[in-house]
């Protein structure tokens, strides 16, 4: 038998690491916690200093079996868990249940799967960290005190399955907040003036910027024609141009949070899938005889962007050697630390720069490789050198009417050469030149064209907008952000249209109901400062029991306010103003997770139900009797038909407007593009389109 037993979460890790360790030690896998709350009560004893009681959880009894077996049997027992507060937690759990003293040197901890990596943390074995171990109780703790009390009240009061939670309810609050915005939102006229002129035999575009040497704003027609009818001929002269070098710096390695933006943005992942590969990821993936199963990135849960002076080292030779010497970052520039960061362990990056994308295209799969290639680009750019831009501004004159040309273009690539940071808006910086020229100079208009413009209101939250917004606010932590955003959806409080998060009628209705009784809950700023409190508690700074019992003494009047108060929500059936054309009985409007759908009144007689259709406005183009509706596809996709189908099959993924193409007649649609939405004709032979707008 084995000398040394080591226990780790993943059976995927526990062959990898018993590889590395040799024939002296077994390694077994708990699978996640052993131990944990009961699912069928609260399990805290808030009459007791709020001990929890902890059981072990349904079907962990063979593995616990297996690991005191296994235990009894070896000389020295390591815990080698997640190095973070769950995993501490999970390894205190384990020392419990394996009797186990947590003041041993039992701890085993790394931030890489990989030979060196392992070898090294079994070389600095330490106690269970009991800071780390409370507050991730009490983290549990005061999560079970919110949803197992309020939610029953919410099962009563509206209606069966529906939850709260510290994190989730504030995501509702954002989404529900930013949804009344933009019902309220009160559109703006005002105008641009576009300008392309030309200089010897090229041409460039320019803005009307004001007039007397003064910024503009156009804020209607009339102003625009009092501009215009200034002009005089169609010269202008260059009164002044500005040069300007700039740099432009590579973002830093990944957190959790960052990558599960860049994911969304530039991969089109949700969160719970980034998660879900980089777990795959950093357990270990077989790669060959030569290195067999080897983790390809570090520890996926981090709020830092350090980088060791190893990783560092590395990846300065891989640059060197692949792009020169000027490529490579100089003295590195700090980053601020965020005041909520823990900077627990390093950035997300790869173990090793030298396994490039290309070199694991056989052993990963698409998505897998997707993912590694965005993690490897990022941290081998984080490490270049800046980029170099050369930017020209050139204003433009014609009687005391000022137009301004902006350009620019690379001049030193930088880390630019290999990777460049994507944005909520997807507008990264264009390369925009312009002719060589000096003041006194002139330029010939080519065209002059005012257009109308409204302003628009804020965006809807896209999966990396919220988890930026959540982490700016301090709001969760990074593991919590992706089963956050699942547990709203699934829930039925939010759907997604267009990647954007929409509220349903049940989740305002949970939202209303939380900021009349449990108003604390979905407060920000309360929100915010209990993380921090929570935080105080990992940093030995304050004890458990005093944080959950500040928060208790508070919460449980409210509690009690709402079992009594709170008047039961009823979701009526509204009339569809049709009947079922199964049995005649008359269609009625129901609430379900995703939203409204018709159902027949006559149900559970009749089971038959109806997607909700929307009409648009626009007669369908191939039928000409029908209207085109709204619909959406089993995956949620929305797209267009004619609402006689199947009688008439007319499809479209783009919306249809109602104006024809002022070309050829055809249908013109809504073209969703990077840069907004863009209209074009349908006709493949005529090549109509207007300018996208933001």
């Amino acid at each position: 038998m084995a000398d040394y037993l080591v226990i780790v979460e993943s059976p995927a890790k526990a062959k990898t690491i018993e590889r590395y360790l040799g024939k002296k030690y077994k390694v077994k896998a708990s699978i996640g916690h052993v131990r944990d709350l009961p699912r069928s009560q609260t399990g805290i004893d808030t009459e007791n200093n709020y001990q929890p009681k902890y059981i072990t959880i349904r079907g962990k009894g063979p593995v616990l079996q297996e690991l005191k077996s296994a235990a009894k049997k070896a000389k020295k027992i390591y815990l080698a868990s997640d190095p973070d507060r769950e995993g501490e937690a999970i390894a205190w759990h384990l020392a419990t249940a394996l009797n186990i003293d947590i003041n041993s040197d039992c701890r085993v901890v790394f931030n890489e799967i990989t030979k060196d990596a392992i070898l090294e943390s079994f070389k600095h074995p330490r106690p269970i960290d009991m800071d780390l171990v409370d507050a991730q109780q009490a983290r549990r703790i005061l999560d079970r005190l919110v949803g197992y009390n309020i939610s029953p009240i919410l099962w009563k009061k509206v209606k069966k399955g529906l939850s709260a939670g510290r994190v989730q309810s504030v995501a509702l609050r954002l989404i529900i907040d930013r949804e009344n915005e933009i019902k309220s939102f009160v559109p703006e006229e005002y105008w641009s003036i576009e300008g392309l002129f030309e200089k010897g035999k090229k041409q460039f575009d320019s803005l009307f910027y004001g007039t007397g040497g003064e910024k503009v704003k156009l804020t209607n027609e009339a102003e625009v024609k009092a501009v215009l009818s200034k002009l005089k001929g169609d010269t202008f002269e260059v009164t002044n141009v500005v040069k300007k070098e700039r740099k432009r710096n590579a973002a830093p390695a990944f957190t959790t949070s960052s990558l599960q933006q860049e994911a969304a943005r530039k991969l089109n992942f949700r969160a719970k899938k980034t998660m879900m590969l980089a777990q795959q990821l950093y357990e270990g993936i077989d790669i060959g005889k030569k290195e067999g199963t080897v983790g390809l990135i570090t520890y996926m849960r981090t709020d830092s962007t350090r980088i060791s002076d190893t990783a560092k080292a590395e990846a300065v030779s891989y640059i060197e050697g692949k792009y020169g010497k000027d490529y490579v970052a100089g003295e590195a520039k700090q980053v601020k630390k965020q005041a909520n960061a823990q900077d627990a362990h390093e950035a997300i990056r790869p173990t090793s720069v030298m396994r490039s994308p290309e070199e694991l295209k056989a052993v990963l799969s698409r998505d897998q490789l997707r993912l590694y290639r965005l993690i490897w680009d990022r941290f081998v750019a984080s490490q270049m050198s800046p980029a170099v831009l050369d930017t020209v501004t050139v204003d433009l004159k014609n009687n005391d009417v000022q137009f301004r040309a902006n350009g620019s273009q690379v001049k030193f690539p930088g880390f630019m050469k290999l990777y460049i940071e994507g944005t909520d808006d997807q507008t990264e910086e264009a390369t925009k030149l312009l002719p060589e020229m000096e003041i006194g100079d002139q330029v010939k208009t080519v065209n002059i064209e005012p257009k109308q413009h409204f302003t628009q209101p804020p965006p809807r939250y896209s999966e990396a907008r919220l988890v930026k917004t959540l982490e700016e606010l301090g709001i969760g932590r990074p593991s919590t952000y992706a089963p956050t955003l699942d547990t709203i959806q699934k829930r039925g409080y939010v759907q997604l249209d267009a990647k954007r998060f929409v509220p349903t009628e049940l989740g305002e209705i949970v939202h209303q109901a939380m900021l009349e009784f449990f108003p604390e809950i979905i407060n920000i700023e309360f929100t915010a400062q209990m993380e921090q409190d929570l935080d105080g508690v990992e940093e030995g700074i304050t004890k458990w029991v005093e944080v959950i019992d500040a928060f208790y003494k508070d919460f449980e009047p409210h509690l009690r306010h709402a079992e009594e108060e709170m008047e039961k929500i009823e979701i009526k059936d509204e009339p569809a103003g049709e009947d079922c054309e199964n049995c005649g009985s008359p269609m009625v409007f129901k609430l379900g997770r995703y939203g409204k759908f018709m159902a027949c009144s006559n149900f559970p007689d009749c089971r038959n139900t109806k997607a909700i259709v929307k009409p648009i406005g626009v007669k369908c183009p191939s039928c000409k009797e029908g209207e085109i509706v709204e619909r959406k596809s089993k995956t949620k996709r929305v797209f267009y038909g004619c609402d006689r189908y199947p009688d008439c099959e007319f499809v479209s993924w783009d919306k249809p407007i109602s104006r024809p193409c002022p070309k050829c007649s055809a249908l013109l649609v809504e073209k969703k593009l990077k840069k907004g939405v863009q209209i074009q004709c349908t006709n493949s032979d005529c090549d109509y389109e207007e300018t996208p707008s933001e």
